[in-house]
């Protein structure tokens, strides 16, 4: 069935959403908030090997930008070593995980969809929606308005069509956890280039790598119990936070408080944020999709994954289904399980990061304890993550129900 569809948001969610649907024959219209080139941040993220899989399945290679990641290494702040896990099994050609930055992939997803004839309207903020009759019509900001078979909200975090789709539904809910980090040279970490270093530290965790260049890429995440409002943290002189950092890793082992004095510019703090489950998806020809949908914590890396694999499996119910609302309906029965999975485990993982210095000492033991058990079983408890797949050839079958 053919469809027209308007997407909301033209961030990984939204343009990769674009590239799906243009796949399974559907005619896509992007529609970002802000101006082009907003996005341009300095913030780098890992894609896994489930991301990378689900990349490969529509025709985009990020192989051009970034630097292979195999693995991860996990250390206390007094310098003892705590395990190593890998980002998954590389997939058969032999790829492995890769680290980029955001600002190269989102350029990199635009100028795919715009050579896949996709359509992106910059300045255009949703502010409301109505479906019904076969259709729906959005409002933005600006006064204009645009009709479509569909509508997709992949506007993130604060996402408006979250809230036309259900006024009720729960907003983000802060991490206890800020983020920042840089890019230092000079400085010399003793860790193989590619692998991602990780270290919970006395009072913060700080991660780092070395890209092939020798430049090291790394980010911390400051505890900060109460939220601090957006201009608390606008207020922070660069200097001044800097020192901050560097003395709270001033005693740990490792090479964090040298990276963080040697990086000519680090990133203002932003606060970290995930969506705890978000009972409906869709109403009404409208859903909602990544972090709009299931905004996980960053401590596991795979917000922009399970963004990723959203985007396929949409365009693939849509494809094979008899109509928009079934499609939307099988679509959250092969998704909602996996990605609060998801969510859960981040959580978790990002409660280790923000223990004070009591407790990080029994969690040190547990997690030393956890990772030997694992290695003498050769076991990953996230193989379930990393081993997911999506066959774009196979068709969605037996899920459709009538509306």
């Amino acid at each position: 069935m053919t469809y027209t569809s308007l997407i909301v948001g033209g961030g990984i969610a939204g343009t990769l959403s674009a590239i799906a649907l243009r796949k399974a024959g559907i005619e896509p219209v992007v529609y970002e908030a802000y101006e082009h080139g907003a996005d341009n941040v300095g913030a780098f993220l890992t894609l896994a090997v489930n991301a990378l899989a689900a990349l490969r399945t529509l025709g985009v290679d990020v192989g051009e930008i970034g630097f292979e990641t195999p693995r991860m290494t996990l250390t206390s702040g007094s310098g003892r070593k705590l395990g190593e896990l890998r980002y998954g099994e590389p997939l058969p050609d032999g790829t492995v995980s890769r680290t980029v930055k955001r600002a190269d992939l989102y350029r990199l997803l635009r100028e795919h969809a715009v050579r896949q004839g996709v359509r992106i309207e910059y300045g255009r903020r949703l502010v409301d929606a109505h479906g019904g009759g076969g259709g729906v019509l959005a409002r933005f900001a600006d006064g204009g308005t645009a009709e479509g078979d569909l509508l997709i909200g992949a506007d993130g975090l604060w996402s408006r069509t979250r809230k036309i789709i259900d006024p009720a539904a729960p907003g983000v809910r802060y991490s206890g956890l800020l983020n920042t980090g840089g890019y230092a040279r000079g400085v010399r970490t003793g860790a193989e280039p590619g692998v991602m270093s990780a270290i919970f530290g006395r009072h913060c965790f700080f991660v780092h790598l070395t890209h092939p260049s020798g430049e090291v890429w790394w980010a911390a995440n400051p505890a900060r119990k109460a939220e601090p409002t957006r201009a608390e943290l606008d207020a922070i002189d660069p200097q001044e936070w800097r020192a901050h950092l560097v003395e709270l890793f001033r005693r740990d082992a490792g090479p964090a408080a040298d990276l963080v004095a040697a990086s000519d510019e680090i990133f203002p703090a932003w606060k970290t944020y995930d969506v705890p489950s978000v009972p409906r998806w869709h109403r009404d020809r409208m859903i909602v999709i990544g972090d709009a949908a299931h905004a996980t914590a960053p401590s596991i890396g795979q917000g922009a994954a399970m963004a990723i694999e959203d985007t396929v499996v949409l365009a693939k119910c849509l494809r094979d289904s008899p109509g928009v609302t079934t499609a939307f309906t099988a679509y959250e029965r092969l998704r909602r399980e996996r990605v609060e999975r998801v969510v859960d485990q981040g959580n978790r993982t990002g409660g280790w990061k923000g223990l004070g210095p009591l407790a990080r000492i029994p969690r040190d033991l547990v997690m030393a304890a956890g990772m030997r058990f694992m290695a003498r079983r050769g076991a990953d408890p996230s193989r379930w993550i990393y081993d997911y797949r999506i066959d774009w050839d196979e068709p969605v079958t037996g899920l459709f129900r009538s509306a």
